[in-house]
């Protein structure tokens, strides 16, 4: 009696462990049926996600931005034959400015915005009477730093800020000669520029 009942114990524990074994072959067949060949899932593992339309767009800005500095830094570089020693560059075909140190290093360039009126390209000298702190200028607006260099058919030409800041917009006003910066730029060209100061423009 006690052996039948320990074969019957030992086939049914036989009996269970092969119901374990067969589950478990199932469920292996059908992560892989899921998953692909164990080759797919590697490489798909492996592969680096593809980057959100965000993202992709952050990377594009980034890029042009950098493009725009580039392109910045080659137009400010300082024109070729725009003279030597401490003086004023004034590019028209740039409108820019530069600052340029006794030692022929820019101390600072910036863009600007001409009147209607250009000087000829040329040498020029500040005076001490072309240096006014505060003036209206000829289109009507309240300037600073006026750093006047010289006349073209009458019209007076040289650099200024205006007093709120702003830069003209549109055509210039006819008969105008005020090459105009923003304040902080006009700031500095009026500590800059003393009277004898060469200004040298360029084409």
């Amino acid at each position: 009696m006690a052996r039948n009942s320990a074969g019957t114990f030992v086939a049914g524990l036989t009996a269970a462990a092969l119901a374990v074994v067969g589950f478990l072959a199932y469920q292996a067949s059908a992560a892989r049926d899921r998953n692909g060949p164990a080759g797919e899932r590697g490489a798909a593992a492996s592969a680096s996600p593809s980057p959100s339309p965000d993202a992709a767009r952050k990377d594009a800005r980034a890029r042009d931005e950098d493009r725009e500095k580039s392109g910045e830094r080659e137009e400010a570089a300082l024109p070729a034959d725009s003279g030597s020693g401490e003086r004023v560059v004034y590019s028209l075909r740039g409108d820019r400015v530069w600052l340029v140190g006794a030692n022929e290093q820019v101390t600072r360039t910036y863009r600007v915005v001409p009147g209607a009126v250009d000087p000829l390209p040329g040498e020029y000298t500040v005076s001490e009477s072309g240096r006014t702190e505060r003036v209206t200028g000829s289109d009507g607006v309240p300037v600073a730093h006026v750093v006047l260099f010289t006349q073209v058919d009458g019209v007076v030409v040289g650099f200024s800020a205006a007093v709120d800041g702003s830069l003209p917009e549109g055509p210039p006003k006819e008969g105008t000669g005020g090459v105009r910066s923003r304040a902080a730029d006009g700031e500095a060209m009026w500590r800059f520029a003393t009277a004898g100061t060469k200004v040298v423009v360029v084409p």
